[in-house]
């Protein structure tokens, strides 16, 4: 692949051209399935410990830090509280 004037790219071949799109595609579809992921974990009937690790490993691989990282805990965590509540 080489540079042409205007920040055109020139591929050898339409299988690279391909591959490269396919790689980049990939990357944005790992992050996405892992926000989903992310959203839809919920604690259940799990020890809080191993909720904990599970967040902490679906999180690695999304797209998430800090901030709307610890959101997306304190939503589940909130839903928990809250069956608490009913329960008493």
């Amino acid at each position: 692949m080489k540079n042409l004037e205007g920040g055109l790219l020139e591929y050898e071949t339409a299988g690279k051209f391909l591959a490269d799109i396919k790689k980049e595609f990939e990357r944005g579809d790992e992050e996405i399935v892992k926000v989903a992921e992310l959203k839809r974990l919920e604690q259940e009937g799990k020890p809080m410990e191993e909720f904990v690790h599970e967040f902490r490993r679906v999180a690695r691989g999304s797209r998430y830090e800090e901030r709307p990282l610890v959101e997306e805990f304190k939503r589940e965590m909130n839903k928990i509280c809250q069956r608490l509540i009913e329960s008493e």
